[in-house]
């Protein structure tokens, strides 16, 4: 059993009474859109060919705004926490939400074009990643799984986040259905590095 207090991330009810409780308007776990853009400008498909995407864990941030506004109409966004999902639909109308654990994701095989998680499964990774708890690797292999599942052949998974690629690799990696990138995001603020995580499903 983790004592890792960080273990309550992947727990609805924390997060439910998290957006109750703080009035933290939007709140970007991993690098503002600016930081970012360079990324997703190289690795989304242009917008003009209208991909399917969906946001996995999407939070309060801003990034599917920030894409919408970039004529990246047709979004799905995802989240377990119903309190944030209530708050964001009534926000932005204009796109989808959804209340859905991304481990078990209720949508139809081969949905979507690209799949976006800004540090949604850093929230799964507690404890000592070098030889990560039970709990941790079913966690994991089972919103791996599902990624997989759901986006079309020739989709890519986009992951940003803090956690180095020894310790991401031997998780994400599944050599007959997608191949792996790793990117490092470029910052002018002298903090630690970050990653982009490209997975692109085999035809």
């Amino acid at each position: 059993m983790s004592t890792d207090p960080s273990e309550k991330f992947v727990h609805a009810e924390y997060w439910d009474q998290r957006y109750l409780e703080r009035d933290e308007g939007q709140f970007e776990w991993a690098k503002s859109f600016a930081n970012v853009r360079p990324f997703f400008e190289a690795h989304l498909p242009p917008a003009t060919s209208t991909p399917k995407i969906v946001q996995l864990g999407c939070g309060n941030s801003t990034l599917s705004k920030d894409l919408f506004d970039l004529s990246y109409h047709s979004q799905t966004n995802v989240d377990f926490s119903e309190v944030v999902i209530s708050t964001m639909r009534s926000k932005h109308p204009e796109m989808e939400w959804q209340v859905m654990d991304v481990r078990k994701m209720t949508f139809s095989s081969e949905t979507f074009d690209v799949a976006i998680d800004k540090a949604t499964l850093d929230a799964m990774l507690y404890g000592s990643l070098w030889d990560p708890d039970e709990e941790v690797r079913n966690n994991v292999k089972a919103y791996v799984d599902e990624v997989a599942r759901i986006l079309t052949p020739g989709g890519r998974w986009l992951y940003i986040t803090w956690r180095q690629p020894h310790f991401l690799r031997p998780l994400l990696q599944r050599p007959d259905v997608w191949s792996l990138d790793v990117h490092t995001l470029q910052d002018e603020g002298g903090s630690f590095e970050y990653f982009g995580y490209v997975m692109t499903k085999r035809s």
